[in-house]
């Protein structure tokens, strides 16, 4: 009836059946037999007045209706799974789940976060890489790491730092091609470029470093990629030079995967956040995490003062 939700028990069997692939699979997965599964997906078929099942061959399949209604259902057992994970991160406290972009999670966070594991080894971390913004309400089980204007979506938000880009490359690099240290002749090597898409249209690239320098205007580069991480690697990789921001540089630059180019640098226009809801502090080791993720964009921002 329009109006009315299905049963709860009939929307589980279908979404189990949906992500499993068969009715046998989904009934182990429930605990309860085939026949009470079939049983609960003749039901959601007079709620919703389709056909949800067709025959194919020895099992059975999805219509193309059914298809689409179970998107809309698994996104709801997903929301259902997400609160029952904030529930128990508010029972236990003992899990810090942080989000954040892949890059700010890989090359500026991940290197460091075995400092802060060490000292509470008790406390378990869970990493989310991705460039897509949870939603407000689901950080009160979270933390999350991101840049300029997208923080202005979370309840409560820091400054972590802002940085700033140079060119680097790898040594190997360097030794075939000792030119790269002369500023007039880098439109003539092998450049490598970041584009974060259409939303960081201000965040500089090549061809902002050489207007702001007076150089050559820049020539096609060999690579553009979406992720700052992956230009870094191929420029470790000897691929041609990087426009790197120095808190993704940093740990290649101490290892010598990198070295730096130029004295100059370039600021990044806004800086990275760290942002939360509204209950994430209610915890002591959520409020010890800020305060130790605060420690360690100070020691950032003097690296890069």
């Amino acid at each position: 009836m329009a109006g009315q939700l299905p049963p709860l028990r009939a929307l589980q069997a279908f979404e189990a059946l949906g992500r499993l692939g068969s009715i046998n699979s989904a009934a182990q997965d429930l605990g309860v037999t085939s026949g009470a599964v079939s049983q609960q997906i003749r039901l959601l078929e007079e709620h919703v007045g389709l056909t949800l099942l067709v025959k194919d061959g020895r099992g059975v399949a999805l219509t193309p209706q059914a298809r689409v209604y179970l998107e809309f259902v698994s996104q709801g057992f997903e929301r259902l799974r997400l609160a029952g994970d904030y529930i128990e991160a508010q029972r236990t406290g003992a899990e810090i789940t942080i989000s954040g972009m892949p890059t700010l999670m890989l090359k500026w966070l991940g290197p460091h976060l075995h400092c802060f594991q060490a000292e509470t080894p008790e406390i378990s971390v869970r990493l989310e890489a991705t460039h897509r913004e949870p939603d407000p309400k689901m950080l009160e089980q979270m933390f999350r790491l991101t840049y300029g204007q997208a923080a202005n979506r979370y309840a409560h938000s820091r400054v972590l730092f802002t940085d700033i880009c140079f060119p680097v490359c790898s040594p190997d690099f360097l030794a075939r091609h000792p030119e790269a240290q002369d500023p007039t002749r880098l439109p003539h090597l092998p450049l490598i470029d970041v584009d974060w898409g259409a939303a960081y249209t201000d965040v500089p690239r090549w061809k902002d470093w050489f207007a702001h320098f007076g150089l050559a205007p820049l020539p096609r580069p060999i690579g553009v990629y979406s992720l700052s991480g992956l230009a870094l690697e191929a420029a470790a990789g000897g691929q041609g030079i990087a426009l790197a921001q120095a808190s993704f540089a940093e740990a290649d630059l101490t290892l010598g995967r990198l070295v730096r180019l130029s004295d100059q640098s370039l600021p990044l226009p806004e800086a990275y956040y760290v942002c939360w809801g509204p209950q994430t502090l209610t915890h002591q080791v959520a409020r010890d995490f800020l305060n130790w993720l605060m420690l360690a964009s100070r020691r950032n921002r003097s690296q890069n003062d």
